[in-house]
């Protein structure tokens, strides 16, 4: 019967449109049809962003940020272990941008046949290492600017916020090994004797 009444009101609005009377549509119905309403379980976690873990990745996002803007910011196409910073910081920065908005929606418990916990644990252990890499090697370079110019400066800001980043990363990892480890099925440091 709906069918039937939107039918005989779309030929009466081409009607009025062809004599020039039109004033908009007239079919009184509901604007979508009901299955074309849908709807989303992805919340924002508040309480993550003041937990432990989530004020790390806020710290490492933006002290990673930082150190990208600062290396970026300078000639470091030029020295190829600042192009290997460069990289670093920018890997880890998408990485770990990806990991907290994740975090933060609730999707990873939408998707509870990956196991977060370990993934956690790789992406940060991965990340400490290249980071603590990257800070050696953006401190080593420093000796190749001229002190009390832009570049020095930058470079000198950069390894610093780099050895802050790699403690942060460095902490994220002992959160997701805890984690890890108190999930159920890991029993890989513990005695098996029975």
């Amino acid at each position: 019967m709906s069918h039937y009444i939107h039918i005989h009101t779309v030929a009466r609005t081409k009607q009025r449109a062809m004599d020039g009377t039109a004033e908009g549509p007239t079919w009184r119905g509901q604007a979508f049809p009901q299955n074309a309403i849908s709807s989303s379980s992805l919340t924002f976690n508040q309480p993550f962003i003041t937990s432990p873990k989530g004020l790390l990745l806020v710290a490492e996002i933006v002290f990673g940020l930082v150190v990208w803007i600062l290396v970026g910011g300078t000639d470091y196409l030029l020295l190829p272990a600042l192009c290997w910073v460069t990289f670093v910081s920018i890997l880890c920065w998408i990485l770990t941008l990806c990991l907290f908005i994740i975090f933060l929606t609730g999707a990873h418990s939408r998707a509870p046949q990956i196991p977060w916990t370990t993934l956690s644990l790789c992406v940060n252990a991965s990340a400490t290492v290249l980071y603590l890499i990257a800070a050696v090697i953006n401190a080593f370079t420093m000796r190749d600017a001229t002190r009390g110019r832009h570049t020095y400066k930058c470079w000198a800001a950069s390894t610093c916020f780099a050895f802050l980043t790699t403690l942060c990363y460095t902490s994220s990892s002992f959160l997701s090994f805890q984690d890890w480890r108190s999930t159920p099925g890991v029993n890989l440091f513990k005695n098996s004797r029975t």
